[in-house]
């Protein structure tokens, strides 16, 4: 089989993540029996036509990291002839290991632009959730700070160096903020966090467009550089008067503080399931190839900087060689985009059920030899 040849992005049975690691604690193993029936869930496994078990390997974002160990967990009780991992490494990595054919699937929170598709033909988007990224912060001396898109832009160009910045203070009535030096902290690697995050500021400020633009990997005016949403929490949760980005699970994990923001329409919002729900509902309509930003919707209750995370896999699985192989694939994505949604909150915005169908079309349209996967 192809993927089991030369494959640079190999050995992770498990998330190389410690968040994941620490809080889930489980290895990435998928198990499964039975073939396929009406009456079943609709990502039931079906059992391999040759007899032998199947081996799945994925690789990308962080952002969705801690859903996808427990959709594996839960996967892993429906079958005992598919084994899968998925490692953590950033989307960067995962579009790169799509593109290169290295693993089946990838995890992806930013889309890939019209210059990448052309080295990767025929990949799918395939929105399995959405969330917000929080923008975390190490300030004792203040818990619950505000911040809008322009003093956040300001910060993360080094144009505003201190907490005590009259910008800061503005939005922060009734708060004692003190003169300390504000630390940027940002990904060190490629990351669909960074490409909403960025997104988003180029949206709210033309000076942070101008100066670094949005992307997966970027030259950043100032910082330093975390690898993984964990590997940024822990920079932020090391340096005393810091800020960085990162999913809200690993804010969470992390224990750090989180800014409000104000949103487009003017409106102080905390970064919630439900205020992410509202941003994805205000957001204009999916393009055919459901490749979407929410970030600055509008909607009093949105919160801007949300994004969606995306599975990718190629719409002619021919080249794995493997039918198996591709119907598993398929099966375990439509098993995650219906009954995995359960498992969605509180760290993330489950699909409504318009996207679900999108998606499961999507699904439908893979094929193997000429003949589609999914029946």
């Amino acid at each position: 089989m192809r993927q089991n040849a030369s494959r640079p992005i190999h050995q992770f049975s498990i998330i190389n993540h410690r968040f994941v690691a620490a809080t889930l604690g489980f290895a990435f193993l998928l198990s499964g029996c039975g073939s396929p029936d009406t009456a079943k869930p609709s990502g039931t496994p079906a059992t391999p036509t040759s007899g032998a078990s199947v081996e799945l390997h994925g690789a990308g974002a962080t952002f969705p990291a801690p859903l996808y160990a427990k959709w594996i967990a839960q996967y892993n009780t429906l079958s005992s002839s598919v084994k899968a991992d998925y490692q953590a490494i950033g989307s960067g990595g995962g579009i790169k290991g799509i593109t290169d054919k290295t693993v089946q699937f990838a995890g992806s929170d930013a889309p890939l632009t019209d210059e990448q598709l052309k080295a990767a033909p025929g990949v799918l988007h395939l929105p399995t959730v959405a969330g917000p990224v929080v923008v975390v912060y190490n300030l004792p001396e203040a818990k619950n700070l505000t911040l809008n898109g322009d003093v956040l832009a300001e910060i993360f160009l080094g144009k505003i160096t201190k907490w005590s910045d009259p910008k800061i203070a503005a939005l922060n009535a009734g708060v004692q903020l003190p003169a300390t030096d504000i630390t940027v902290v940002h990904r060190s690697d490629g990351s669909g966090t960074t490409w909403i995050f960025t997104n988003y500021l180029s949206k709210v400020s033309a000076d942070w467009k101008a100066a670094a633009g949005f992307a997966t990997s970027l030259k950043w005016p100032t910082g330093l550089g975390g690898k993984g949403s964990d590997g940024v929490a822990q920079n932020v949760q090391n340096a005393a008067g810091s800020i960085g980005y990162a999913e809200l699970a690993y804010a969470e994990n992390a224990k750090l503080p989180y800014a409000t923001m104000i949103n487009k329409a003017g409106k102080p919002v905390r970064p919630t399931v439900e205020s992410v729900i509202e941003a994805a509902k205000n957001s204009s309509d999916f393009p055919d190839d459901l490749r979407l930003s929410i970030t600055d919707a509008p909607g009093d209750g949105s919160y801007p900087i949300s994004g969606y995370t995306y599975l990718l896999v190629y719409e002619d699985l021919s080249y794995l060689k493997n039918i198996d192989q591709a119907t598993q694939i398929v099966t375990f994505i439509n098993w995650g985009v219906h009954e995995g949604q359960a498992m969605a909150k509180p760290a993330y915005a489950p699909l409504s059920p318009e996207l679900q169908t999108k998606v499961e079309a999507k699904l439908k349209s893979v094929k193997f030899d000429g003949k589609p996967v999914l029946k």
